[in-house]
């Protein structure tokens, strides 16, 4: 089930991020496909970013954005959480994804009636996996409904705080909080 999935949100990414980009605001240096220069030399590209394959992009996208998140599981669960999750990895860094992620499981178990608190440390594992299928037993589908958005409102909150923190960063405030709006077309 997830492999079409994730297919198909790699796809949207690498399109929507685009080609060559070297804007001077943007802290991540020369991109393509919305890959940073940092993190394609980490998997073995040593050529001109203008020339980095769409083929490397995509698995750099499966290994690093879609992998480290056990998307696959959380798609299982939940298609939707699975593609903010994804996408919110990919703008902010899976750690990051993963970690609100379990704020959230942690301050919706009820004070630990549904399931134990979980470790907060970005690292989707077995324990973070248990929480949110402890946590859909419990709410069904309307919780992961609620998780879902929450995800996706804790990311704009962050958004919006980078931007304060770091006005240069203004340059991309808009485009990063209509990017979060329009996932999904607005419904999860």
């Amino acid at each position: 089930m997830s492999q079409p999935l994730q297919r198909r949100l790699i796809d949207e990414v690498v399109d929507r991020e685009g080609g060559y980009v070297n804007h001077s605001a943007d802290r991540g240096g020369p991109t393509r496909y919305g890959i940073t220069e940092a993190v394609a030399r980490r998997h073995g590209y040593k050529g001109d970013m203008r020339e980095l394959p769409r083929r490397l992009a995509f698995e750099i996208y499966a290994d690093r954005y879609w992998h480290s998140l056990r998307l696959d599981q959380v798609a299982e669960i939940h298609e939707p959480l699975a593609e903010y999750l994804f996408d919110f990895g990919v703008n902010s860094g899976p750690g990051r994804a993963g970690e609100y992620l379990q704020r959230l499981l942690n301050v919706l178990n009820r004070v630990e009636r549904d399931y134990d608190d979980i470790a907060v440390d970005g690292a989707v594992g077995p324990a973070t996996l248990g929480a949110l299928e402890a946590y859909h037993e419990t709410r069904g589908r309307p919780g992961l409904h609620v998780l879902a958005h929450a995800v996706n409102g804790l990311r704009l909150a962050f958004l919006v705080e980078l931007a304060e923190r770091r006005e240069s960063q203004e340059a991309f405030s808009f485009g990063w909080l209509r990017r979060v709006i329009e996932l999904r077309d607005g419904g999860a």
